[in-house]
């Protein structure tokens, strides 16, 4: 059976490109626990690649243009609530990832700060006269459009923003954050520590998520905003932390 599921995942994949965990369940007529199993599995032989919340194929080599589409509605509910909650005049932390992308293209035209290791979101508001844009340097990484390494760290150290938006692969059922890239561990820490209040743009496809890296859960991350309710021992988590879980 998990030989047919396999082929089942691969073909689906050949032909879109991207799918979530909730997506390969339905076209499998499998279980997502039973799916998270096989794409670890498919994961560790090389065949394809867990990505937020989702998969790839190992071959493809723009995974950040092929996850985007995937969830778009729901990232796009997400973001706007995001938005509604920035101020003009405040200075913002946008976190690599498809769902800030969303959040960054509803700030064109505001009058705020935006600081990013993102050329994805560089290039959603490099024409907007009125966002003050600050690309952050680093080790340019082609897969994920966006910097990172010591020299990202480092000059995030040197800036105090107002609020954060971070981006994750997953969160744990302890409320933790999981990322698929450790590289970008460091940064997300690093945004923690130099911004105000925090906020976690968090689908419905990324609890519980999977991921090698983690991200202690913050002491001044406000809430988590997602798409649809999660689950008890996530709510649990999150509330004994007094983290607020908005859906959108």
């Amino acid at each position: 059976m998990r030989d047919l599921r396999e082929r089942v995942i691969l073909d689906h994949l050949r032909k879109t490109g991207a799918a979530t965990v909730g997506e390969l369940a339905s076209v499998t007529g499998s279980s997502v626990a039973t799916i998270r199993r096989d794409l670890q599995q498919l994961d560790q032989a090389g065949t394809i690649r867990r990505a937020h919340g989702g998969a790839v194929l190992a071959e493809e080599d723009a995974p950040f243009a092929t996850v985007e589409p995937v969830n778009r509605e729901a990232k796009q509910r997400i973001a706007a609530r995001a938005a509604e909650m920035i101020e003009d005049g405040e200075s913002v932390l946008l976190d690599i990832g498809t769902t800030t992308l969303q959040l960054a293209r509803m700030l064109h035209g505001r009058h705020v700060t935006v600081i990013t290791p993102s050329l994805a979101i560089y290039e959603a508001l490099r024409d907007s006269r009125s966002v003050h844009l600050v690309m952050l340097p680093g080790d340019y990484d082609p897969v994920y459009q966006s910097v990172s390494g010591p020299l990202t760290t480092e000059c995030l150290r040197m800036i105090r923003a107002d609020r954060a938006f971070l981006g994750v692969s997953g969160v744990s059922d302890t409320g933790d954050l999981r990322d698929t890239t450790m590289a970008q561990v460091p940064i997300k820490q690093a945004m923690a520590e130099v911004s105000v209040e925090i906020t976690v743009l968090a689908d419905h496809s990324k609890f519980p998520g999977t991921g090698l890296g983690r991200v202690k859960l913050p002491p001044n991350v406000a809430r988590f905003i997602t798409d649809a309710e999660v689950s008890e021992p996530v709510s649990s988590a999150l509330a004994a932390q007094q983290v607020e879980v908005v859906v959108a």
